[in-house]
């Protein structure tokens, strides 16, 4: 069956918070009607749906183009008010692993190191010491240098796409956009010329937010509750109708007089050929004593403390030598069975490491909760003081919690007091990284 001959490269997906409405399944869907090869998302200054999203297109038989519309610092214009301009969007597309380790390292740093109540983004230097491994696109009329040219400033533009093409050598495509919007046509013809004078490839995107056009009005009101503005406002962001995921046929007679532009989304769509996997989580080695395996050490800080609990919570001072073995046995024979699976799955670590932060807080003077969730079921939890509950006495079971017939990561419901849970986090960086 022959494939389209255009492919979406700026899908923003409902992870473009408060902004896109397309659900992933939903995406893929729309390509295999289509016969629409593979599709990028590329959402608002983040890959929250990276994983989510290449799962679901390669399921569907959809080739998964992971991207992100990141932001570029306006360094050519002073702030007002104290305040910054809100940033240039350029889309980075991922090529390989190392794109996508570079991706999500910019995506981070634009989070953690842009001023407080800004819109995440990152420096010219932030592409040029990540950029490996990614193809960007220039952004269409309001990227950095579509923007330039609105504001008259060619030479500045000119400047910004040679810088551009210097960090993305063989790897920058100067994006024409048609949506019907009048920016869009004024700069176009200076963008195309700009592309051919240095020698750039053009590329043809439309940036879709929702999934057709009977979706418009009510993305309409989704872009209002994320501005806390009203539908009957004129000024206001507002998209078009066109922001819609079209068909190949739609985009092919819009760029009709240039197909060259529709033909390398199929290029760029061949040089990304990086789809990131469900990876196991890794469990830092906890250090054991006297050259014990994790799960001996687990064996044996179990046992020893199920006895103190034991003392403390369940025996009373009725209770001969007879009651006490009967009562503990109950117990022991739990622990046993818990233990057994929890080695089997390959989790003594994970209890190991858990106990040893607690522990480390309830030293500390620093308030944990006495446990919440499935995790309050087990006896094993309960002696190494992750849990403050005893399960037999209420009843409560492990198999909710860890079951060999369901394998997954356990998870422990822990509440550590709100001022000084930071000093927790700080101590398991430093001891396990």
């Amino acid at each position: 069956m022959p494939h389209a001959g255009f492919i979406h490269l700026r899908v923003h997906s409902a992870y473009s918070l408060l902004e896109g409405a397309i659900k992933l399944d939903e995406l893929a869907e729309l390509c295999v009607a289509d016969a629409m090869p593979a599709v990028a998302v590329a959402d608002s200054g983040n890959l929250f749906g990276a994983l989510e999203f290449a799962l679901s297109a390669a399921k569907a038989g959809v080739q998964p183009i992971i991207g992100c519309q990141i932001g570029l610092t306006r360094a050519d214009h002073e702030p007002r008010n104290g305040a910054s301009p809100p940033p240039d969007p350029l889309v980075l597309l991922v090529q390989s692993e190392a794109g996508y380790r570079n991706l999500m390292k910019m995506v981070s740093r634009s989070f953690l190191e842009s001023p407080p109540g800004e819109v995440p983004q990152v420096g010219l230097a932030d592409l040029e010491t990540f950029g490996a491994g990614l193809i960007a696109l220039t952004g269409g009329p309001a990227g950095p240098v579509g923007r330039r040219l609105l504001e008259g400033q060619d030479p500045a533009a000119e400047q910004v796409l040679g810088e551009l093409a210097r960090i993305f050598p063989g790897r920058l495509y100067v994006e024409i956009m048609r949506h019907g919007l009048p920016e869009e046509a004024r700069v176009e013809g200076r963008l195309i010329d700009l592309a051919y004078a240095h020698e750039l490839p053009l590329v043809a995107t439309n940036e879709v937010f929702f999934p057709n056009e009977a979706m418009y009005e009510a993305h309409d009101a989704l872009i209002c509750i994320a501005e806390g503005s009203y539908v009957g406002e004129t000024e206001r962001r507002r998209l078009t109708p066109e922001h819609r995921f079209k068909s190949p046929q739609e985009m092919a007679e819009i760029f009709a007089d240039l197909p060259e532009a529709l033909a390398n989304t199929l290029t760029i769509a061949r040089r990304c050929a990086y789809v990131p996997q469900v990876v196991e989580p890794i469990l830092p080695a906890f250090p054991t004593e006297g050259g014990r395996s994790e799960a001996e050490e687990l064996r044996a800080r179990a046992e020893a403390g199920l006895e103190r609990r034991l003392a403390s919570q369940v025996y009373r001072d009725d209770m001969d030598e007879t009651a006490r073995e009967a009562a503990a046995r109950l117990y022991r024979e739990r622990m046993e069975y818990e233990i057994e699976v929890i080695e089997q799955m390959g989790y003594p670590g994970y209890f190991l490491i858990v106990a040893d932060f607690i522990q480390w807080a309830k030293q500390q003077g620093i308030p944990v909760g006495p446990g919440r969730g499935s995790g309050a079921g087990s006896v094993v939890s309960w002696a190494l003081t992750i849990t403050d509950l005893d399960p037999l006495r209420w009843g409560l079971l492990f198999e909710r919690f860890l079951n060999p017939e369901r394998v997954s990561m356990p998870d422990f419901d822990i509440d550590f007091c709100q001022e000084r849970r930071d000093e927790v986090i700080r101590y398991v960086q430093e001891k396990y990284g």
